[in-house]
């Protein structure tokens, strides 16, 4: 739009500005072959020639001027307008910048701190797996000590029983070598004389 603005303004300057400099040196051309003869020095028709042409360079200058100002000063606020323009994209363009690299930075923040996070995580978990595994290990330790203590009993025990047994049928053995026919009948006749007065 603006450049479309900008060539019909330059149209309108250039079109008279050409074809004033065109009259000029259609006038200069038309006074140069009128002379014909040869060169007399500084004439009557070289004044009207430099008065023409100071004439119509007045004239051209008073009829361009304001075109050629206003297409300047066009131009000139078109450029200020383009440069306003780029400053405020590249205001906007540092400032999203700032705001990225604050993300950025504020993204590297949260890294670090997630990052404390696991490790923290980490800690918390393995100071409870050991203390997890500390106490199974007091439970393990004393489930083989009753375990070992209800073996140790029951070793105990069967060995008491065996020795009992063996001390029964040693003593079993010394009474009936010790113990003659004639003992045992008293004893059987004093084991029945105790049942028949009860």
């Amino acid at each position: 739009m603006k450049i479309e603005e900008t060539m019909k303004s330059l149209f309108r300057t250039t079109l008279p500005v050409a074809s004033a400099i065109f009259f000029v040196f259609a006038g200069i051309a038309l006074a140069a072959s009128e002379g014909g003869g040869e060169a007399k020095g500084w004439v009557a028709t070289d004044t009207y020639k430099v008065l023409n042409f100071l004439v119509l360079a007045g004239v051209l200058f008073y009829i361009a001027r304001k075109p050629v100002a206003q297409f300047f000063s066009s131009r000139i606020s078109d450029i200020q307008e383009q440069l306003a323009d780029l400053e405020q994209k590249k205001a906007d363009a540092q400032k999203m910048l700032s705001e990225y690299e604050n993300k950025i930075a504020e993204l590297s923040k949260e890294s670090e701190k997630i990052v404390q996070d696991y490790v923290r995580q980490g800690e918390d978990a393995k100071k409870r797996i050991l203390a997890e595994a500390e106490a199974q290990a007091i439970k393990l330790e004393e489930s083989a000590k009753r375990n070992i203590e209800q073996e140790f009993k029951a070793a105990k025990a069967k060995l008491q029983q065996e020795i009992a047994e063996k001390a029964l049928a040693q003593a079993e053995l010394l009474v009936k070598e010790s113990i003659s026919s004639e003992d045992q009948d008293r004893l059987v006749d004093e084991y029945l004389d105790k049942v028949v007065a009860s």
